[in-house]
């Protein structure tokens, strides 16, 4: 069984974004960027279930500018075996890339996918949810745990009322969340290996996706600083400020 996991190439997570000047965006200019923490975790349970003898080759991908190779060597390190790059400069919006996505699902024939739930820049978490829409395959969102045996996959998700555990038929569609695993650390013999990993190279029109961006971003701003807060002498002043200024109660 072929595994199938798309990583995107994002800013650092301990790196503080700023907004440009002209409100068109985030500045990345000499922004350190790295592999989205989701995916990293999803990378790190299809090499799991990999070893475990659940599946035969995992596939990386990633979608946008030539620096996303970055990121599929790092994929290719914890483990995947080969890489697919779909290079395009345009603006990359979640059905954009959903589309993308489902035409290699459509080519490649993976028994599963894994992503991660959202990417931390835009925190649409939609891709997922809209490549099974397109593919037409089961899917498990927020996924705390996985297991695949035989033709099936189960899949543990935290609610609010505790744990639910879906049970799908193979090929299905699953988005990870922070507690299904701790992915491995990445040795520098690994990272030697993946660099003789192969990597395919593809442009959007060779799989027939039209990636021209849907939404329109009218300005980017940073949201507005919080006010200092104040003490006060016992609980009924609290109660008081509670009831007659932030009127919560």
């Amino acid at each position: 069984m072929k595994i199938l996991v798309p990583v995107k190439r994002v800013v650092d997570y301990n790196v503080k974004v700023r907004v440009k000047a002209d409100g068109t965006g985030v500045d990345i200019a000499n922004v350190k960027m790295s592999m989205n923490p989701f995916d990293e975790i999803a990378i790190e349970e299809a090499v799991r279930l990999k070893e475990k003898g659940a599946a035969t080759e995992v596939i990386a991908v990633s979608c946008g500018v030539a620096q996303c190779q970055e990121t599929l060597r790092t994929a290719l390190a914890i483990g995947a075996d080969r890489a697919i790059h779909v290079e395009t400069d345009a603006e990359l919006q979640p059905l954009a890339v959903a589309k993308l996505l489902a035409a290699l699902v459509a080519k490649e024939a993976p028994g599963l996918v894994i992503l991660g739930k959202q990417a931390i820049d835009d925190d649409a978490n939609q891709t997922g949810q809209m490549l099974a829409a397109l593919t037409h395959l089961p899917q498990a969102t927020f996924a705390s745990k996985v297991e695949v045996a035989a033709d099936r996959v189960e899949v543990t998700r935290e609610i609010d009322g505790g744990l639910e555990v879906l049970s799908m038929s193979l090929p299905a569609i699953v988005t990870t969340d922070l507690r299904l695993n701790e992915p491995r650390y990445v040795t520098l013999p690994n990272i030697m290996k993946a660099k003789k990993k192969p990597l395919e190279n593809v442009k959007p029109a060779d799989l027939g996706v039209d990636v021209a961006p849907r939404l329109k971003t009218l300005k980017v701003a940073e949201p507005v600083g919080r006010k200092a807060g104040i003490k006060v002498a016992d609980v009924a002043a609290l109660v008081d400020k509670l009831k007659n200024e932030a009127k919560v109660i």
